[in-house]
């Protein structure tokens, strides 16, 4: 069922809707891959037709080894959405990447494992050896960009994102290990999302919500990250997402 979707939006972890979306339908198809995360919304926005899925559930039932990232990603591309832009909340490991922060990475390291990565992974479909040097679609990724410059909403261009297994966070010696491997950022939904959405031939950028700094990576190495901290920052961060999507729908 096509429903001509001019942009499609995944939210994280305290991200459960879509500020401002008018004239929302739900939709919760079960696709061969299984049931979403939740309903899809659809609605209007700015005058154009923007989905948005609650990565999580809309009440945070899954953790991210449990998401159903083919059955997200098939749905979002069966109703005809061609660019996605996935909103991660992530923790900072370098400098550039406090908390409160809003970036727009360009590198990807996967440190997942067990998740179904593919979808060629079914008896008889067909294997994809897809292009992944860029994890995110450079020429979206740019409109991003632009959006955010002309909405006035600071957004740190680049960055390179670690995605780990969850849920539970990193110990300081493995956040010390992705800082040596290049890392700027650490969420646990990077992967397999961005490997899926290349399968499908969809657009599809990264916009990270800095929650927290990751273990030893801030100026108190003993903090201690409690839950309310990551939804207190990422509620002040996500204040420029309405305009940066306003500006992303203009152009």
């Amino acid at each position: 069922m096509n429903l001509d979707i001019d942009l499609a939006v995944i939210g994280g972890t305290g991200l459960y809707q879509l500020a401002n979306l008018q004239d929302v339908e739900p939709h919760q198809p079960v696709t061969r891959y299984g049931a979403l995360s939740g309903p899809v919304r659809v609605g209007t926005l700015e005058g154009r037709r923007v989905a948005f899925l609650a990565r999580h559930g809309e009440g945070h039932s899954l953790p991210p080894h449990r998401v159903n990232y083919r059955a997200n990603l098939s749905a979002l591309h069966a109703f005809g959405a061609r660019r996605v832009l996935a909103l991660n909340t992530v923790g900072g490991i370098t400098g550039r990447f406090g908390p409160r922060v809003l970036a727009c990475p360009d590198q990807l390291i996967d440190y997942t494992w067990g998740r179904v990565s593919t979808f060629g992974e079914d008896e008889g479909s067909e294997v994809l050896h897809v292009d992944f040097g860029d994890p995110y679609t450079p020429s979206l990724r740019r409109e991003v960009l632009e959006a955010a410059g002309s909405a006035g909403v600071e957004l740190v261009d680049g960055g390179c994102y670690g995605a780990t297994q969850g849920p539970r966070l990193e110990t300081r010696a493995e956040i010390a290990r992705m800082r040596r491997d290049g890392c700027d950022l650490v969420g646990m939904t990077g992967m397999p999302e961005a490997g899926l959405a290349r399968e499908l031939g969809l657009d599809y950028a990264c916009l990270a919500i800095v929650a927290n700094w990751a273990a030893g990576a801030g100026p108190q190495v003993d903090e201690v990250i409690t839950f309310q901290d990551v939804l207190d920052n990422v509620a002040a961060a996500s204040a420029g997402i309405p305009p940066l999507l306003r500006a992303l729908l203009a152009r």
